[in-house]
C-alpha cells in the first residue's frame, strides 16, 4: 500500500509541478483540458471495451449498480439535508451536493488496480459505467440546473444525456459483445490494451493539474466539513454495511467499497462552471478530500481487509 501511494503521489506531483512551471507556456488549465479530453474520448473507452468485453457480467453487475447507486444518492441526500438545515445558499449547496460523488475512475481506478491487480479494473469500470456516470449525467445535471443558472437554450437532462458520454457507448458495445459470446480478436485486444496502459498515469497527472491550493481559505473550510464527513466516513460505512448483504466475492466487495470511499470526483467542476455554481468551493472540496484520501483510504483498506478476508 505504501509503495502504491508513493507512486501515485509522484505522478500527481508531476501535475502540481506543471502548474507551477507551465513548460512551453502551457498553463495547467490548457494542459488539463487536452489530457482529460484525450483520456475521456479515446483511452478510457478503449479500456472500458477491453475490460467489459471479457468481464464476468451477470448478477454481480447488478450488485455493483445497487451498491454504487445507494451510496452515491445517500451522500447527495445527506448533503442536501445538511445544506437546508444550515441555510446554505443555492450555488454553494449545489456544488457541495455534487462534491459528495466519488472519484471512482480518475483516482479509484489507478489506486485499486495497483492494490488488487487487473481484477479491480472490471469492478471499478462497472461501478462507474452502471452507477456513477449515469447518476452524474442525469441527477447531477438536474441538481446543477436547480441550484445554478441554466441558459434557456440548454437542453433539459434526460437519459439521452448518457449518449454524449464516449465511455458509455464503449460500455454498451462491450456488454453486447460479451453477452452474445462474440470472441475478441487478439490483434484488437492487443491494441486496446496498449491504449489502456496509458490511462492510469495520465489520469493521475491530470488530477495534479486540477488541484487548486489557492482556493483553500478559512472561510471555505466550514462548508467543506460536511462533504468530508459524508465522503470519507459515512459513505464507506454505508458501503461496508450494504456489501455484507450482497452475494459477491470478498475481493470484489473490497474493491467496490474502496472505490466508493474515494474523494470528490473531478467531473463536477465542469457542471459548476457551466451552471454557475460555486466553482471555487468545489475546487476546495476536491483538493481537501483528495489530500485526506491518502490517510482515509489506507485506513479503510486495512479495515475491509480484516472485515472480509479470513
Amino acid at each position: 500500500m505504501d509503495s502504491t501511494l508513493i507512486q501515485m503521489t509522484l505522478l500527481i506531483a508531476c501535475g502540481v509541478g506543471w502548474q507551477a512551471l507551465a513548460p512551453a507556456g502551457l498553463t495547467a488549465g490548457q494542459t488539463r483540458r487536452v489530457l482529460s479530453a484525450f483520456v475521456y474520448y479515446l483511452l478510457l473507452p478503449a479500456m472500458v471495451l477491453e475490460v467489459l468485453w471479457t468481464a464476468d457480467i451477470g448478477l454481480k453487475s447488478l450488485h455493483y449498480t445497487l451498491l454504487g447507486v445507494s451510496c452515491i444518492l445517500s451522500g447527495m441526500l445527506g448533503m442536501f439535508v445538511v445544506g437546508n438545515c444550515f441555510k446554505i445558499d443555492g450555488p454553494k449547496l449545489g456544488a457541495l451536493i455534487l462534491a459528495t460523488s466519488p472519484n471512482v475512475t480518475y483516482l479509484g481506478l489507478p489506486l485499486l488496480e495497483q492494490l488488487f491487480g487487473d481484477r479491480a479494473r472490471s469492478v471499478v469500470i462497472q461501478v462507474d459505467s452502471f452507477a456513477a456516470t449515469p447518476i452524474m449525467l442525469t441527477i447531477g445535471i438536474m441538481i446543477a440546473r436547480h441550484y445554478g443558472q441554466a441558459d434557456d437554450h440548454d437542453p433539459r437532462p434526460s437519459a439521452l444525456a448518457l449518449l454524449n458520454a464516449p465511455p458509455f457507448w464503449s460500455a454498451a458495445v462491450a456488454v453486447a459483445l460479451n453477452l452474445n459470446g462474440i470472441a475478441a480478436p487478439e490483434w484488437l485486444m492487443g491494441t486496446l490494451h496498449k491504449l489502456s496502459v496509458a490511462v492510469t498515469p495520465l489520469m493521475l497527472v491530470a488530477m495534479g493539474l486540477s488541484l487548486n491550493w489557492k482556493a483553500i481559505s478559512p472561510k471555505a473550510l466550514p462548508y467543506v466539513m460536511p462533504v468530508i464527513a459524508l465522503k470519507m466516513l459515512l459513505m464507506p460505512i454505508l458501503a461496508i454495511t450494504l456489501a455484507q448483504h450482497l452475494v459477491m466475492d470478498a475481493t470484489d466487495k473490497m474493491v467496490a467499497i474502496l472505490d466508493l470511499a474515494m474523494p470528490s470526483m473531478l467531473l463536477g467542476v465542469v457542471y459548476c462552471d457551466r451552471y454557475r455554481l460555486d466553482s471555487g468551493l468545489y475546487a476546495v472540496a476536491v483538493t481537501v478530500t483528495t489530500t485526506l484520501s491518502f490517510i482515509c483510504v489506507p485506513f479503510w483498506h486495512g479495515y475491509v481487509m480484516k472485515e472480509f478476508l479470513p
